[in-house]
């Protein structure tokens, strides 16, 4: 599956589907990634997964965990580790504003798109979100499906 550009010029190179489904998603913020050079090859090859990663504090910084970018094949001794904690590079006054909603409120910080932007460089799209019960999720389904539903018939009619 070819990743192409969306509407704001850059090109997606992993998306996490399912964090609008798991998590109510108060506010969002692009950060920039700190990667080597064989991270970057392997990234504009398509090859990463941010599904199950999670970014969190780490003394007064904040790291992606967990996040997937595979070994460039063509690199050899001078590879990467691929699920090394990656840090983010973000503001002081942005960080603090995180670190605070992780520790105090509950929020959780979710991976949900990585990317390159205009001038070339890797972004990830951070969400700070609140877990959905399951109630919710079904609440959400349902409004989903009565939405593609009220669609189809308007088609219809019209």
């Amino acid at each position: 599956m070819a990743k192409e550009k969306n509407a704001g010029g850059h090109k997606v190179v992993a998306d996490n589907r399912k964090a609008r489904y798991n998590y109510e998603i108060v506010d969002t913020v692009e950060a920039g990634i700190a990667l080597t050079g064989t991270e970057v090859k392997s990234l504009r090859a398509n090859k990463a997964t941010i599904a199950e990663s999670y970014a969190g504090p780490s003394g007064n910084e904040l790291f992606l965990f967990n996040a997937n970018i595979p070994e460039y094949l063509q690199a050899n001794r001078f590879n990467h580790e691929p699920r090394r904690p990656r840090r983010l590079l973000l503001h002081k006054r942005q960080i603090a504003k995180f670190i605070g909603a992780t520790q105090r409120e509950g929020f959780t910080l979710i991976p949900l798109k990585l990317y390159f932007n205009e001038r070339g460089r890797a972004k990830i799209e951070l969400g700070l979100g609140r877990g959905k019960q399951l109630h919710d999720k079904r609440e959400a389904e349902k409004k989903k499906d009565w939405n593609r539903e009220k669609a189809r018939l308007m088609r219809a009619k019209g």
